[in-house]
């Protein structure tokens, strides 16, 4: 088992950052993908980011490309999601999730096994 919790939500203005920050309960091998989903009210889950944990391939929604930054810190356990250039579209509670497997289809939730209790993101225009 892999606990995840993350921290780093809030408020913030448009055109701000935020660094939201995922620690991991253990250690996590070189194989797991981590990602970061995010859901706003009435919507589905969807993708943010994801990356290889052994600091590989890195993926990001088109929504957040040139925006966000997924990476990662071996000693900490720990993975980040820098959000600059906020907007209020990005206003949602995110979540961080891990697959222990290299996962080619990194979009769909449901290929990942550990979740996060979420963190919200606040964005005022």
């Amino acid at each position: 088992q892999v606990q995840l919790v993350e921290s780093g939500g809030g408020l913030v203005q448009a055109g701000g950052s935020l660094r939201l920050s995922c620690v991991a309960s253990r250690r996590t091998f070189s194989s797991y993908t981590m990602g970061w989903f995010r859901q706003a009210p009435g919507k589905e889950r969807e993708f943010v980011a994801a990356m290889i944990w052994s600091g590989g391939r890195r993926y990001y929604a088109d929504s957040v490309k040139g925006r966000f930054t997924i990476s990662r810190d071996n000693a900490k356990n720990t993975v980040y999601l820098q959000m600059d250039s906020l907007k209020p579209e990005d206003t949602a509670v995110y979540y961080c999730a891990a697959s222990q497997n290299y996962l080619s289809d990194v979009l769909t939730p449901g290929n990942y096994d550990y979740w996060g209790q979420g963190t919200q993101v606040t964005v005022s225009s």
